[in-house]
């Protein structure tokens, strides 16, 4: 159903409206949330996971172009139509790829569930900007990565730039928080991965550390690797608690990367064999 609108306050449309990722996430709270998706090939694989569409927003041209075969494929849905400067103006930002589209959240996943048989997951401790964990997590999707979990005070995977950046694969690989509650990491995580029988290497620059291609880690069956907020990094408690420390070698008197950089040389050389 083609509806074309010259504002976003009409029932239906209003969840484009220039809300934050906390309304977003919060304001519909009784129905458990939406998320915004963008571009054509980054809906698909969210329809591909499984997440229910609620509605579309796109460019006129879009109809009849890139995403006909996703009106095609849900065909009940209603598809909200302006010029792309009314869009733009309406939304609050620019549209790179022109098409939207409104998802309900799942429910919450248990991460125990997702790791039990699991070999290598990753554990990003407080990384708040939405750039970094949407690259770690096409990172971790493309290189052998089975799970990702998150601490209470990571960044959403499901906020509209972390989606971007990840390029849909936030919906390509399984994730859960590891806690909802700031007091439910580190010790409470830590005693959960210990029963589930991981490893855990944390990426820290101290006197301990190893090399990431120390053969004792690539020969752990099951690893989980922890990654730390931007500049501060991983927290002390959690570094001490691990049962390894590693670091990248590095030259040119360079002693660190961005913790998404990082990430994917990690998950390389880490990856199970």
């Amino acid at each position: 159903m083609i509806i074309r609108i010259k504002d976003l306050q009409q029932k239906g449309a209003d969840i484009f409206a220039n809300l934050t990722e906390r309304e977003l996430r919060f304001s519909y709270e009784k129905e458990g949330g939406f998320f915004i998706a963008e571009s054509p090939k980054v809906i698909e694989r969210a329809l591909n996971a499984g997440y229910e569409a609620i509605s579309f927003l796109m460019e006129e041209k879009h109809i009849t172009g890139d995403a006909a075969f996703l009106i095609e494929r849900c065909p009940d849905l209603p598809v909200y139509t302006a010029p792309r400067e009314i869009l733009e103006k309406l939304t609050g930002y620019k549209l790179t790829r022109g098409v939207l589209c409104a998802f309900k959240r799942k429910e919450s996943v248990n991460y125990k569930e997702i790791c039990k048989n699991s070999h290598r997951i990753a554990i990003l401790e407080n990384i708040a900007d939405s750039t970094n964990v949407g690259a770690i997590f096409r990172s971790a999707a493309a290189l052998g990565i089975e799970a990702v979990l998150l601490t209470p005070k990571c960044a959403d995977p499901l906020s509209r730039r972390c989606i971007r950046v990840s390029m849909g694969n936030v919906f390509n690989i399984k994730w859960a928080r590891i806690g909802e509650k700031a007091e439910d990491w580190p010790e409470k995580g830590f005693n959960a991965l210990k029963e589930m029988g991981y490893k855990t290497l944390s990426m820290a620059l101290r006197k301990n550390s190893v090399d990431i291609d120390d053969p004792v880690l690539c020969k752990e069956e099951k690893l989980a690797i922890l990654l730390g907020t931007e500049g501060e990094g991983l927290d002390t408690k959690t570094i001490d608690m691990s049962d390894y420390v590693a670091k990248i070698p590095m030259s040119a008197e360079v002693d660190s990367l961005n913790v998404a950089a990082a990430a994917a040389i990690i998950f390389w050389e880490l990856r199970s064999r």
